[in-house]
């Protein structure tokens, strides 16, 4: 059977059943650091901030993708400087036999070189990819994959060409075959190196400023999100500290109602 309770002692137990779903709500938002926890609290502010962290987890993930690309370009341009530091090594060799009476080691150590110019292009590969083996490279800037940039390779080295220039075995039979021969093949292919290593380094500088420009929008996104559903603890701590006060007091308020029941049960 139901207990009946005096009108006071039934507002002082209303107001202190408020007093306590409003001390969980805000020890929720406490423990949590959220004032918008689940749609119940705030739908519109919720799947808003939804909206801003799934973009940003995307982009996220996006920019994963542009470091990855960024490394593969690197390793392409540090083929391609120490390719150039062997090319100048054989050039070296070239000026030096033409005062030289011992050519013909200079040749077999400028034959040697050659072959690893191919090997070094071979060895620019990074996450299985090769730019200087003619690999191409596709990069995603936006969530949905819409926003893109290719990065074309090209043959650096073959066996007899460097970056699509003829490289003839050595042959320094006189100044004049040093000259058009091999000193001339050397700086047509290091000129070529350099233009690609600049197609490259403008490709690696446009990619560098859409992944800072990601990581930027990725903490837009987020901060945004967070305006949206962060509680200010100092507000909420001073409202847990109101709640006890007036938990305080409605339970004194209830103790005194009930003095008062009591005090009608005395006449009897």
């Amino acid at each position: 059977m139901a207990i009946a309770l005096t009108a006071g002692m039934r507002s002082n137990l209303t107001a202190l059943q408020g007093v306590d779903k409003m001390m969980q709500n805000t020890q929720n938002r406490l423990s949590t650091g959220k004032r918008v926890n689940s749609a119940l609290d705030d739908p519109v502010n919720f799947f808003k901030a939804e909206d801003h962290y799934n973009r940003a987890s995307d982009l996220a993930a996006k920019k994963d993708g542009m470091g990855e690309a960024i490394k593969t370009i690197e390793a392409a341009n540090t083929g391609i400087e120490k390719i150039e530091d062997l090319l100048n090594q054989m050039k070296s060799l070239a000026s030096a036999a033409k005062t030289s009476t011992n050519k013909s080691d200079l040749m077999s150590q400028y034959d040697r070189i050659i072959s690893q110019v191919a090997f070094m292009a071979q060895d620019s590969n990074y996450g299985g990819q090769n730019l200087l083996n003619g690999d191409s490279l596709s990069v995603e800037f936006n969530e949905d994959g819409s926003n893109t940039l290719t990065v074309a390779g090209f043959s650096a080295a073959t066996s007899g060409s460097v970056a699509g220039v003829a490289i003839a075995a050595a042959n320094f039979a006189n100044n004049d075959t040093i000259e058009g021969g091999a000193i001339s093949q050397i700086d047509a292919a290091i000129t070529q190196l350099r233009t690609e290593a600049q197609k490259l380094s403008s490709s690696l500088s446009t990619i560098s400023i859409r992944s800072e420009f990601t990581s930027e929008m990725v903490n837009t996104l987020n901060t945004g999100g967070d305006n949206l559903t962060l509680a200010d603890m100092n507000e909420e701590g001073a409202n847990m500290l109101m709640l006890q006060t007036r938990q305080n007091l409605g339970t004194t308020s209830l103790s005194l109602a009930s003095q008062a029941a009591q005090a009608v049960l005395r006449l009897f």
